[in-house]
């Protein structure tokens, strides 16, 4: 199987991805992605070099190209980043309003809509999910919370627990 590391998210992110075989991909192509949030949009890097020493297997992707990005979908896209815009603010007020001592970066909607991923500074922890938590009893959809550091996203802990989605669309 072929695999390209693919950049997605609004906060960037690397992931090694299969490519289906019925698909041309080139490095830098538009492509959408079914991660671990649902679908969204990427950009291929690179692809992965094939394993070379004798005995070593090569590292099972971690998501799946689904297709090449259309006008449709590059559409969305705009339509999802300008309605950021528009709710950013209110999304930083409810933080507020909430008593949650977290710092509102930046927020990015799936393609398709079903899940908006809200990117905080903060470290993986109760006040993430309590975040998610009130966006839920709010009835405010599918919110994921993302803790970001300097460093980039922070990685769930391989023990589980923290933060992550609630809600219900």
């Amino acid at each position: 199987m072929k695999i390209a590391l693919v950049r997605y998210g609004a906060v960037p992110e690397v992931a090694r991805c299969g490519i289906p075989e019925s698909l041309a991909i080139h490095r830098d192509d538009e492509v959408i992605v079914q991660t671990h949030r649902g679908l969204e949009g990427g950009r291929v890097l690179e692809f992965a070099k094939p394993v070379q020493e004798p005995g070593q297997t090569a590292p099972e992707p971690s998501f799946q190209i689904e297709r090449l990005k259309t006008d449709v979908d590059r559409q969305q896209e705009f339509r999802f980043r300008e309605r950021v815009q528009q709710e950013f603010d209110m999304w930083n007020d409810r933080i507020v309003e909430w008593d949650l001592d977290l710092q509102l970066i930046e927020m990015d909607w799936t393609i398709d809509g079903e899940k908006l991923v809200l990117y905080v500074l903060n470290e993986r922890g109760p006040e993430c999910t309590k975040l998610a938590l009130q966006a839920a009893a709010a009835g405010l959809g599918v919110v994921e919370v993302q803790p970001v550091s300097s460093e980039g996203p922070v990685a769930m802990p391989s023990a589980g627990g923290g933060c992550g989605t609630c809600g219900s669309h």
